[in-house]
């Protein structure tokens, strides 16, 4: 049998025997190096997370206390209205500090600085309060105190109007009392007869004159002297019967100009005075109307006695 030829073995060399060494043992160094950082790592990776929920927690903590800070304050605002206007620079005062605390809490911010200055902002807010209580206590007690006033004044008001009414009224009373009266105020139709003598009648075909008499009654308030007595006839159409029309043919009357059917001057000395007036009829062959005839007297400025007739 042939034998096959041994294929000849190549020598390693020393050399290359300890470099493979070297990887081996840099390798089993490398793994011992990530172990160790991962031993490290992981426990601080649970802490740093620990750490960043705590400070997350703190920032929300610090934000609500901020929250509610500037609830207060603007509850105030509305609950005291004009009232915090005057205190417009402290309020001004709070709401940049807010605002500066806001920016902190929003970016980059440290416990410490914040919690102080919101230490600060919740002690100027309290003084705010303190100063808007004070301010709504003196405005309310300033308010009873006018509210007092403004009674009082209202009672001296009705007192001197209740005053002046009563002095108003006496007044009127007097007045009253210095009026004439005319008294028995009479009404009669007159015709003439042949002999120039007056008979009274009736009748509308036959009437001439109206013959009106009263008596002025005794005042010892009115002042004497010579008074004009007016006389109004007013015909049954509510007409008044006139001599003539014009302002030399009225009087006043309650600020009013009426027309008098006759007038007459007397010598009034506070004692009962009897007197008549006549009115004639322009046309004595006119009848006159037939109807209800409304006699009405006055004088000084005051209607004093009232009568009627009718013609048939």
């Amino acid at each position: 049998m042939t034998q096959s030829p041994t294929t000849p073995k190549i020598p390693v060399s020393p050399e290359k025997k300890s470099g493979s060494k070297g990887w081996i043992i840099l390798a089993i160094l490398l793994l011992l190096v990530i172990a160790a950082i991962l031993i490290w790592y992981i426990p601080m990776k649970d802490k740093y997370a620990g750490l960043l929920d705590e400070k997350e927690l703190q920032r929300i903590e610090l934000q609500e206390e901020l929250n509610e800070l500037m609830i207060l304050h603007d509850s105030i605002k509305v609950q005291y209205g004009t009232l915090s206007d005057s205190l417009s620079i402290k309020d001004s005062i709070i709401l940049a500090n807010a605002r500066e605390i806001q920016e902190l809490l929003n970016y980059k911010w440290e416990y410490r600085k914040v919690n102080k200055k919101l230490g600060m902002l919740r002690e100027i807010t309290q003084g705010y309060v303190h100063q808007i209580d004070s301010l709504f206590t003196v405005n309310y007690e300033l308010k009873e105190e006018n509210e007092k006033i403004r009674q009082q004044y209202t009672r001296e008001q009705d007192k001197s109007r209740e005053l002046i009414r009563e002095k108003e009224t006496l007044v009127d009373k007097v007045k009253e009392a210095t009026v004439l009266r005319a008294l028995n105020v009479s009404a009669v139709g007159i015709r003439m007869t042949g002999s120039g003598r007056e008979r009274e009648t009736d009748k509308a075909k036959k009437i001439e004159q109206v013959k009106i008499c009263f008596t002025l009654g005794e005042n010892k308030l009115t002042e004497p002297g010579i008074k004009t007595v007016y006389v109004r006839i007013l015909r049954p159409d509510n007409v008044v019967v006139t001599q003539k029309v014009g302002e030399d043919y009225s009087f006043t009357f309650q600020d009013q100009q009426l027309d008098y059917t006759a007038k007459k001057e007397v010598d009034y000395q506070n004692k009962d005075l009897y007197t008549c007036l006549h009115w004639t009829k322009k046309n004595k062959d006119e009848s006159a109307m037939i109807g209800v005839y409304n006699i009405s007297v006055y004088t000084d400025g005051y209607l004093i006695g009232e009568t009627s007739f009718e013609l048939k």
